[in-house]
């Protein structure tokens, strides 16, 4: 194994197998969590490398223990945990290297290639045959001449693309030219006329129209859905693969003898291994699941993961319809029960996202409240008096309004009753983005099916939050008039407590629970055998928003008779102690959504954070208990469709999820906390001086003196062209780029203009003199801007600790950092 060096992470050499190693660095984490180990093969490797790879992979997998997840990636079908290591892309490159040459040579001008991008959420290039043969009108072209490097974006592509694109071409300009190479970008040949005379001084004149390419074959949500559990295992000599289950699967199918292979439509292979699982059966995971992709006549590229018990990845866990960790389970609901037992405190909720996003309160609820119900396609204001009360044939509309550092936030919940009619459900839509306008588009929204409200929508109203039967009268009051009503309280804080009409019949008694059976003449509170103290003080205050007459205590066991009258009778009833809730534990998920080529298309992002998050983009956020659609500023369009991406999502979910599972609009620049708290490092002001592709584009990427030189030059030397083909001869590809020798020798002189220092310091001055000095106490003659470089060799290796030649080949912006942190800026 030979170490490749950082600047080079992301360049991969067809011929070759690597081998990356991560290990998560984020504070959320903690010592215990799973490592990935990956290997790569490159198309071009050979049978001896792969093998070779592979025995390296199964002695890392040892010397680092059991919480590992290993990784088989192919070239062009890496897994998304893969891709999501290197940004702003990954690199394919022809042929292979000697262990002693290097990957990537910083500032080295000799170089004519072509680059084919395909700027999905996870960029990749290519480099490809110099012609205009390689070109279609879908990808993005990068043709790098050293000094020079055109970006050439085919007329399908979007603006999205386009950006990602860009953000390659200038991560190639920083970590392998210095910073010093020229950017142009192509984006109508008509107006690009200097650059395209360039790129036909190179590739030849153009001979036809461009192809349009072939769409890239993505797994849609249906074929990931399709899980199947096989139980593996040796009989006599024969290894036996054995079905045990499809979706959804329940997590007790997996012993910790054993081992398993999680078959994902043929997306994906997951091989899972019991932790009592001898060490030979360790061993033949990987050929074992390679010989079961070859069985299902799957492609061999099948992304393939092996996954130690204890040490599952979050998509794999995912594919289960619960998932219970010891640690959550043990230690965190704990104090997340004690968290919402006390009152919460809003400021801490605030200064602390990640808080807000696990108990999903955007603060203690007590804020300004609005509610209007739907009557026909109208929505019509509920007195304050009857806020709480809401009927299951109607939709509500809830406005909440809360203070974030001093500016109001707002969030619009839309509640869906389960009895609503579709043309109810229709005018909901309609009157939110009436309001959304209304409030300049600012609303978070988010959508709440009966039954399914959030913690936060519950706290709004106190615990006085009451769903009656039914569907309320003009003046919003609900209430339709009945002799006989049950009503069943759930909760044991102003927090979680929800108050919920149900049949009048014995049959709907819980033992567990508390019940208000209101009569003609009286009302009965009907404390079961296992409710709490809390259960009963909270009942005590929802009585009075249903009945005002008279009220009768009542324990079970000691009914009167006509409590069963009112029920019309006695009947069975659940009386066994109710087991505590099963409680997941999932890790939050970000996907890009796309539907550029038909059904939706998801796109993980892994070990994510607020850099994902682009302008152009619609992103879902699975944190399990709610779904979060983020749209980008340049992403409105896709606003309708969103929410509805959002419900295929759950209902093409191999885990069987609830489709009442709440889902949250959230726009750029208006995100709750209970949406930022899942992003490490949260900057609030990121987005304010951002700028677009369009701007980075017009500004000129500093390249447009260069350009006009470049096609200056053309002209002048009237370039020569190979009869066959048409190319740039010799003489023009010098008049483009410059010779090897020159590259060599401006290293030795020291960076030019507009790149590093203007002029190399024909003295040397001692550091005392040049360290942390204002620009009035230099000497005389000294650039402000580039102090270090009157620095002796001696004293600036002491000081920078690197060389000046390896410190001008970094990014200005790494420059820069170094400079003000040692006192040269």
């Amino acid at each position: 194994m030979v170490p490749v060096p950082e600047r080079a992470y992301g360049n991969f050499f067809e011929e070759h197998c690597y081998i990356v190693l991560h290990v998560p660095q984020s504070l959320k984490t903690t010592s215990g969590a799973p490592k990935d180990l990956h290997y790569w093969v490159g198309k071009e490797a050979g049978v001896e490398a792969q093998g070779t790879a592979g025995s390296f992979v199964q002695h890392l997998q040892e010397a680092l223990g059991g919480a590992t997840v290993q990784h088989r990636e192919a070239q062009g079908h890496e897994s998304a945990c893969f891709r999501s290591y290197f940004r702003p892309g990954i690199i394919y490159r022809k042929g292979g290297l000697a262990s002693a040459l290097k990957h990537v040579e910083t500032n080295v001008y000799n170089i004519q290639r072509l680059l084919h991008i395909r700027a999905g959420k996870h960029v990749s290039a290519s480099e490809v045959e110099l012609s205009w043969h390689s070109f279609n009108k879908s990808d993005i072209f990068l043709l790098d001449l050293g000094k020079m490097m055109i970006q050439w974006n085919g007329p399908k592509t979007s603006t999205a693309e386009k950006a990602r694109g860009l953000a390659l071409t200038r991560s190639l300009q920083d970590r392998e030219r210095g910073g010093r190479a020229q950017i142009g970008v192509v984006d109508d040949e008509a107006e690009a006329t200097d650059l395209m005379q360039i790129m036909e001084a190179v590739l030849g004149c153009r001979v036809g129209n461009l192809h349009t390419a072939m769409p890239s074959k993505s797994t849609d949500q249906l074929q990931k859905a399709n899980v199947r559990l096989y139980h593996v295992y040796e009989k006599g000599k024969d290894v036996v693969i054995q079905e045990l289950s499809t979706c959804p699967l329940a997590q007790d199918l997996l012993q910790k003898e054993d081992c398993y292979i999680l078959d994902q439509g043929g997306f994906k292979i997951y091989v899972w291994q019991g932790r009592m699982t001898s060490l030979q059966e360790k061993k033949a995971a990987f050929s074992r699941a390679l010989g079961f992709i070859q069985a299902k006549g799957y492609p061999s590229y099948t992304n393939v993961e092996v996954v130690d018990e204890g040490a599952e990845s979050a998509a794999f866990k995912q594919l289960f319809r619960s998932w219970s960790g010891e640690q959550r389970k043990n230690k965190h609901l704990r104090g997340m029960g004690k968290l919402l037992q006390v009152k919460l405190d809003v400021g801490k909720l605030h200064s602390h996202p990640e808080l807000a996003a696990q108990l999903r309160m955007v603060d203690d609820g007590s804020g300004k409240v609005e509610v209007w119900y739907i009557q026909g396609s109208r929505r019509q204001p509920v007195d304050p008096m009857h806020h709480g009360q809401l009927c299951a044939g109607n939709c509500y509309l809830v406005l909440y309004t809360y203070q974030k550092m001093g500016l109001d936030q707002y969030i619009l919940y839309l509640w869906q009753g389960l009895q609503a009619t579709a043309h109810e459900i229709k005018a909901l839509k309609g009157n939110a983005e009436e309001l959304d306008l209304q409030y300049h588009r600012a609303l978070v929204q988010e959508h709440v099916t009966m039954g399914s409200e959030p913690p936060h929508f519950l706290a709004i109203f106190q615990g006085q939050l009451v769903i009656f039967q039914g569907s309320a009268g003009h003046n919003g009051k609900g209430q339709p008039e009945s002799a006989t009503r049950l009503f069943h309280v759930q909760g044991t804080d102003s927090y979680n407590t929800w108050t919920l009409e149900v049949p009048a019949r014995a049959s709907a008694l819980n033992s567990n629970d508390i019940f208000l059976l209101a009569t003609a003449s009286l009302c009965y509170l009907w404390f079961g055998k296992g409710c709490s103290g809390d259960q009963r003080e909270m009942a005590r205050t929802v009585v009075t928003v249903i009945s005002r007459k008279d009220k009768e205590m009542v324990l079970e066991g000691q009914e009167p008779p006509h409590f069963w009258e009112a029920l019309g009778g006695r009947a069975p009833y659940p009386s066994s102690k109710r087991l505590p809730e099963d409680v997941s534990d999932f890790q939050p998920r970000l996907f890009e959504c796309s539907i550029q080529t038909g059904p939706l298309v998801l796109t993980e992002v892994v070990f994510f954070s607020q850099e994902d998050l682009d302008k152009y983009d619609v992103m879902l956020l699975d944190t399990w208990e709610e779904i979060f659609l983020w749209l980008g500023a340049a992403a409105s369009e896709w606003k309708q469709e969103a929410v509805a991406w959002g419900r295929e999502y759950l209902k093409t979910h191999p885990a069987g999820r609830s489709l009442a599972t709440p889902i949250v609009l959230v726009k750029q620049g208006h995100e709750p906390p209970t949406f930022t708290g899942w992003f490490h490092n949260w900057d609030p002001y990121k987005w304010t001086n951002n700028q677009s592709y369009e701007e980075v584009v017009e500004g000129g990427l500093g390249a447009v003196s260069a350009i006009s030189e470049r096609t200056a030059q053309v002209s002048s030397f009237r370039l020569s062209r190979s009869p066959r083909n048409g190319r740039a001869g010799p003489l023009a590809l010098w008049a483009l780029k410059g010779s090897k020798d020159s590259s060599e020798n401006e290293l030795e002189r020291g960076p030019k203009a507009g790149s590093g220092p203007r002029s190399v310091a024909s003295r040397s001055l001692p550091q005392e003199q040049l360290r942390h000095q204002a620009v009035e106490d230099l000497p005389e003659g000294v650039d402000p801007a580039h102090k270090e470089s009157y620095l002796s060799d001696s004293d600036f290796q002491d000081i920078f600790g690197k060389s000046k030649e390896e410190f001008y080949s970094m990014a200005k912006w790494r420059q820069q950092q170094q400079k003000k942190q040692l006192g040269f800026f």
